[in-house]
């Protein structure tokens, strides 16, 4: 069948018309939106008003995004505690590889290698 211009295959219209209790043209009109060859007019029409009434128009721009510079805080105190045990493992024999921040320490110790690293956990919520 032709509809719209679009050939419509008429076992699916009579398929539609069946199960779902619709009316000839508006399986036709649903078969080819599916298909998305028509577009629902319903149904942009009242993206237009939205858009209309918002004043906001949701699109990519071309412009890159600009990135924020995120400034990290340095915690003196974890800083402080890990130079401690930093130099107590090196009284204990252990030698220190490397040092990530104020957050770990590796270190070798009788020929393993270990790794200690410091958390601080936020107070509980009340």
């Amino acid at each position: 069948m032709q509809y719209k211009g679009f050939e419509v295959n008429d076992e699916l219209i009579d398929k539609y018309v069946e199960s779902l209790e619709i009316s000839i043209t508006e399986a036709c009109d649903l078969i080819l939106e599916e298909q998305g060859k028509v577009k629902n007019a319903d149904a942009e029409k009242v993206v237009d008003e939205l858009t209309a009434k918002s004043g906001r128009r949701y699109e990519q721009s071309d412009k890159p995004r600009k990135k924020a510079e995120k400034v990290r805080k340095v915690d003196e105190t974890k800083g402080h505690l890990l130079d401690e045990v930093s130099a107590l493992m090196e009284d204990l024999g252990a030698v220190i590889i490397a040092r990530k921040t104020e957050t770990e320490t590796t270190f070798t110790y009788e020929g393993a290698t270990y790794t200690f690293k410091l958390t601080k956990h936020r107070p509980p919520k009340k």
